[in-house]
């Protein structure tokens, strides 16, 4: 009985030992493929823990830039290609033009929304690059320098301002980037660079239109010419000139003036002149102050201006003694635009406030830049570079917008470029700026160079 017990001891202490791995082990099996490539859990981390946290951990701490664009755009598809494509906008965010360069900044940010699906489409991320140039050559130009070094920016919606953009565009074309203006009027934005593109007419075709309705319609004998000194405001005033004294009509004087807010000293001239007509080449925010003291001063002569006229700020600045004068436009009311009215609905409700004048052809110089790329990408099968847009654009098909269907001439201008005479409303209400009526519409081819 004790050897049997003793036994039965023994037994029982060998199983202990072997669940407690005291034995020895079997032979390992070969490890499959799956089992040689899966680190069990906690090894293997280090190289890719890494590779995972190293750049990302750069990127989000990076400051954001000061146009704020990684967070508007255009989210791109599953298309072949990927990248983000840039569009910059150079206009007047701030100071007295603001109104106008706000909307041409606001209208391309719903055209980056709306009109990028060519893009988007192939797997690109398209986002705006705002920029505010003060309406100031200097600024444009140190923001033209900004632009060109960020290689994602392909293509320029710009200026509201020809003496700005006039300041810019060597920058641009140093680099063969291209403008499409939906404002730029002055001559020698086309002519001289050939990376730059414009929606709207020319001023050496606005003057003169502008002439010949003060002749035809208005029947003036006699102007004084004022203009604001700038690129634009004096170059229109010199074409209006041009045709006017060819028209036999007498020109009284032509004065150029920086004057912003007191106008005695043309005021007092011009009343001892008493012309039939007095033109002013330059922008809203200068000639609302000056027409508004001419009319309590006692001068009766008509007014006329050109594109720069067309804010309804002129209205705020002046009141009624702008009520039914007229003006020339490269441009028009929104509501002139049957193909625009759901552009215009969209700004309303987007930013609470009717479109601007120049912010549809803004949204339009959106969609040329768009087709461009667009075009420049799939030749080239990705990310294309300046100099494969601007070739694009040189070969571009017909654009549709909602201003109109643009084809370009060799120069770069709309052709043909379309021309309005407008009229403020009898009011002279700000409120009803919208409702100008079109006096006449003329379409025109550019001008050929001698």
């Amino acid at each position: 009985m004790k050897r049997a017990s003793l036994l039965l001891v023994l037994a029982m202490l060998a199983g202990i030992l072997a669940a407690c791995g005291g034995t020895p082990a079997a032979e390992p099996t070969e490890p499959t493929p799956a089992e040689e490539e899966a680190p069990a859990e906690g090894e293997g981390t280090e190289e890719p823990m890494e590779d995972m946290t190293e750049e990302p951990m750069e990127d989000m701490t990076e400051e954001p830039t000061e146009e704020g664009t990684e967070e508007e755009g255009a989210e791109g598809g599953t298309g072949e290609f990927e990248g983000t494509i840039k569009i910059a906008t150079q206009s007047p965010l701030s100071g007295p033009q603001a109104a106008i360069g706000v909307g041409i900044q606001q209208a391309a940010d719903l055209g980056i929304e709306q009109l990028t699906a060519p893009l988007t489409d192939l797997g690109f991320t398209v986002e705006l690059a705002p920029f505010d140039d003060q309406a100031q050559p200097e600024v444009g130009t140190a923001n033209a320098n900004n632009i060109v070094s960020d290689q994602e920016i392909l293509c320029v919606d710009g200026h509201l301002n020809s003496g700005v953009a006039l300041a810019a565009l060597p920058i641009y074309a140093g680099d063969d980037l291209v403008m499409v203006s939906p404002a730029n009027t002055a001559p020698a934005v086309t002519e001289d660079f050939e990376n730059a593109y414009r929606i709207v007419g020319r001023d050496d075709l606005q003057g003169p239109i502008g002439a010949q309705f003060a002749n035809e319609t208005l029947g003036s004998t006699s102007v004084y010419i004022i203009h604001d000194t700038t690129d634009y405001g004096q170059g229109v005033a010199t074409f209006f000139q041009q045709e006017a004294e060819t028209l036999g009509i007498q020109v009284v004087g032509f004065e150029g003036t920086a004057e912003t807010s007191v106008f005695d000293s043309l005021i007092t001239p011009i009343t001892a002149a008493n012309p039939d007509l007095i033109y002013f080449g330059g922008i809203y925010s200068q000639a609302g102050p000056f027409f508004r003291q001419a009319r309590e001063r006692g001068i009766q002569s008509d007014f006329l201006g050109p594109d720069g006229m067309d804010n309804p700020e002129l209205a705020e600045l002046a009141g009624d003694a702008v009520g039914g004068m007229y003006y020339t436009s490269v441009a028009a009311p929104v509501s002139q635009f049957p193909d625009a009215a759901q552009f215009a609905q969209d700004y309303q409700n987007a930013y609470g406030e009717p479109a601007p004048p120049f912010s549809p052809q803004s949204y339009d110089a959106v969609g040329i830049c768009t087709q461009a790329i667009a075009q420049a990408a799939e030749a080239a099968g990705g990310v294309p570079t300046r100099t494969q847009v601007l070739e694009a654009m040189q070969s571009l098909e017909p654009y549709e917008g909602i201003t109109g269907t643009y084809t370009f001439d060799e120069d770069g201008d709309p052709d043909p470029g379309t021309y309005y005479v407008l009229q403020v409303n009898e009011a002279g209400s700000p409120d009803e700026w919208d409702t100008n009526e079109a006096a006449d519409i003329i379409e025109s081819e550019p001008p050929t160079e001698e």
